[in-house]
């Protein structure tokens, strides 16, 4: 994954033929009534010019919210092809008797609107569990979504699917592939809850470059594992998850259906956006003054190599430790070594890096002599690595996370109400 790539605006909307509008419905309404109080969007639309291969992967939480079990039959009858996404904060729309229906009809109406069949259109929600989505608001909504749709509105949907975010998550790139500019961009959604197997929060990805749905679900597989699979806020697993990657081949290059070069630069290019959400996702944990950044290396192979950096950011004493800026290295070993993984412990190596510098910690699986003083120093940073090498192999991978947090309890405390 060494190509290159300029990184470029627009999120959802970077990619040729993606118009997106996002508004404020109601779903959920305020504790009381303020004439002057500025709503936030609550639902999102975003639509292409063209007909899209589209691939997703959903969470395997046993618990699946209503629009992931309308999305993938809407998927399965129309051979993987949509052309919309609908989406909302506020509700997930989960554990409901009516989920389904009420996420069918949000299909629906979305259809009716734009004249196409309602098994190609996306249906995605987020927000509290176990609490009825009232659809009146969004029937009023869907029309002013389609009369609003606009090439430059990524971030009017960026904003309504936010929850307890405190900022927007975008990124998007320029590559090219047979001559061809290509545009690949996102926006994602998450702060808590967030303890992905394959899948996490809500991603929508959008590119102009054509590639068979095939090709399309294989490469999103592929990336999930080691970009959004990698990144733990808290240990919990949304019902939720979802990422929604479509294809709509306007850039006009041979169509991508086999591996081989320019798949190799597709993934590239999928790669830098999903690792740049995922790490977004990470800093902006519930509660989180600080990213966790854990790279692995010189593992016998990229699954060992994985589930080591996944447990270092797992672990909730770790994660406490960086909070309180404290170099307690033993929760980091602590956390290798209870790891799920075939490794010698004696071989394994610890750095902590930051901007502020970088400190040695262990060395051989034993601790080594440091300067308190530089270490508080290195940990006072916003964004700290921590660097494994186990001495093992080639093998490498990075996991995020974010610090544990007095806020994160504050947050939870009284979610729902």
């Amino acid at each position: 994954m060494e190509n290159e790539f300029k990184i470029i605006d627009g999120g959802i909307c970077a990619a040729k033929g993606f118009k997106a509008s996002g508004t404020y419905c109601g779903i959920k309404k305020p504790a009381y009534e303020n004439p002057t109080r500025t709503h936030k969007n609550d639902i999102c639309l975003y639509v292409s010019d063209r007909l899209c291969n589209t691939a997703c992967v959903y969470t395997t939480n046993k618990v699946k919210g209503a629009p992931i079990i309308v999305t993938k039959a809407n998927l399965e009858k129309s051979g993987g092809k949509a052309i919309a996404v609908i989406a909302n904060s506020k509700n997930a729309n989960t554990c409901n008797a009516d989920g389904v229906e009420k996420a069918n009809k949000m299909c629906e109406l979305v259809a009716n609107e734009l004249n196409i069949p309602s098994e190609q259109v996306v249906v995605a929600s987020t927000g509290v569990i176990g609490q009825v989505l009232p659809i009146e608001p969004i029937m009023s909504a869907v029309p002013k979504l389609v009369n609003e749709l606009d090439y430059g509105k990524n971030n009017d949907a960026a904003t309504a699917i936010m929850t307890t975010d405190t900022v927007k998550k975008e990124y998007a790139v320029e590559f090219e592939i047979d001559g061809k500019k290509c545009h690949l961009g996102g926006m994602a959604k998450g702060s808590g809850m967030i303890h992905p197997n394959m899948a996490t929060t809500l991603n929508f990805i959008t590119t102009d470059c054509a590639i068979s749905t095939d090709m399309l679900q294989n490469a999103l597989n592929e990336i999930v594992k080691i970009t959004y699979n990698c990144l733990s806020i808290d240990g919990d697993t949304s019902t939720n998850d979802m990422v929604c990657l479509m294809a709509n081949g306007l850039a006009e290059n041979d169509e991508i259906t086999c591996e081989g070069e320019t798949y190799g630069i597709f993934k590239s290019a999928l790669y830098e956006v999903m690792a740049n959400l995922t790490r977004m996702l990470a800093k902006d944990g519930e509660g989180a003054t600080k990213l966790i950044e854990c790279i692995v290396a010189g593992a016998q192979t990229q699954d060992i190599a994985i589930t080591v950096a996944k447990s270092v950011v797992c672990s909730s004493l770790f994660k406490a430790a960086i909070f309180g800026e404290d170099a307690n290295w033993g929760r980091i070993l602590c956390a290798v070594g209870y790891a799920d993984a075939e490794f010698d412990i004696n071989k394994v190596d610890v750095d902590i890096k930051s901007d502020m510098g970088i400190i040695s910690v262990c060395k051989n699986g034993a601790g080594i002599e440091f300067s308190e003083e530089e270490a508080s120093q290195v940990l006072s940073s916003d964004e700290i690595y921590v660097l494994i090498n186990l001495n093992d192999g080639e093998a490498s991978a990075t996991a995020w996370g974010c610090d544990l947090t007095y806020d994160y309890v504050k947050i939870n405390g009284d979610y729902r109400t």
